[in-house]
């Protein structure tokens, strides 16, 4: 069913973090590879008025992984509280530290999921919002582990053209905290991006497609852009809750226009041709591109050019591919079997 404006309440802090129901939050996870719109997309999301969705956090999995304030069981320690708010991001949720320790002492064996729920639950009555999302677009390599600790938890998953994001990659001042940490980054950015864009959206794809269209929503960046009322109608659809034309005007009331301004401090409406691989990449970097991932390309249905592809640049591409991969699996990818 969908959730209507009225059931909007406050909730009691004894009834917070049960982790039970299709209601429990996180709510939704929006995912997908860093450049690739994610931005906007939380834009929409967040601007319905049950749903409230959270600043980048990159806490989540890695405190369980890792067991910083969680045992081998998966329930937290005594270590938890300062192990959060010791990360910069945590505090951008603006949550009451005493409160959060005292919920907790009145919750002897919570687990880790339970915690995040309560965390969760918490961002939303300070919203005044039942609906509490996240997102971490590298969460979309993270798939199964959410989903095993939030078994109702839904994902949309934000798929842009991998050579646009190239671009956007090759000019964002933080590259070098995300793909340009492959020591093949060095050597060449174009092929290197390219495998990495096919990794994350391989795996995305993989194990989202698992958990059944329920759980799993798929949208490209085109789309969002060019029919971004009929993709808003669609969201709401799949997160079960009434469409509000909010969510397809996000952006008005907050629209500013300043020299040098990115498109996301300004706050624009979905505007086509923000990066045109087709009129801003070099021939030769879009055939290295397509050499490394020409065949997800096609599979995600986005037309390839008509150029051919060298013998030097497949090797190149092949020799880079496979130190790639060897830093990939290092960090416990699974690389997709298209990949």
């Amino acid at each position: 069913m969908s959730y209507q404006r009225d059931e909007l309440q406050q909730v009691e802090p004894d009834r917070l973090a049960v982790g039970q129901g299709s209601r429990a939050n996180p709510y939704v996870f929006l995912v997908g590879t860093p450049r690739s719109g994610t931005t906007m997309l939380k834009r929409m999301i967040n601007a319905h008025p049950l749903i409230a969705i959270t600043r980048e956090t990159h806490w989540i999995p890695d405190h369980f992984e890792k067991q910083n304030g969680v045992d081998a069981q998966g329930r937290i320690t005594a270590g938890i509280v300062d192990a959060l708010y010791g990360y910069h991001r945590f505090e951008q949720l603006k949550l009451d530290r005493e409160r959060l320790e005292e919920m907790i002492a009145h919750k002897p064996h919570m687990t880790y999921a339970a915690l995040v729920t309560l965390i969760f639950d918490l961002y939303g009555l300070r919203k005044h919002k039942p609906l509490v999302g996240d997102k971490t677009p590298c969460y979309v390599s993270k798939l199964p582990l959410l989903h095993a600790l939030w078994p109702q938890a839904k994902f949309i998953h934000l798929i842009r053209d991998g050579r646009d994001v190239c671009l956007s990659m090759l000019n964002w001042r933080m590259a070098h905290k995300d793909v340009g940490r492959f020591s093949t980054w060095e050597r060449d950015p174009i092929v290197t991006t390219a495998l990495w864009w096919k990794a994350l959206v391989g795996i995305g794809r993989q194990q989202g497609l698992a958990l059944g269209s329920n759980q799993y929503l798929e949208v490209t960046y085109d789309s969002l852009v060019e029919k971004s009322e009929a993709e808003c109608r669609r969201f709401a659809q799949f997160l079960n809750v009434d469409y509000h034309d909010s969510m397809h005007n996000y952006y008005l009331g907050r629209t500013q226009s300043a020299e040098n301004m990115s498109a996301n401090a300004a706050w624009l409406p979905p505007t086509p041709g923000m990066r045109n691989w087709r009129t801003e990449m070099f021939p030769e970097d879009v055939a290295k591109f397509e050499a490394a991932a020409g065949n997800l390309l096609e599979d995600l249905g986005f037309d390839l050019s008509p150029q051919g592809i060298t013998a030097e640049i497949k090797e190149n591409v092949a020799g880079i591919r496979a130190q790639f991969r060897i830093e990939a699996l290092a960090r416990k990818w699974r690389l997709p079997e298209i990949w």
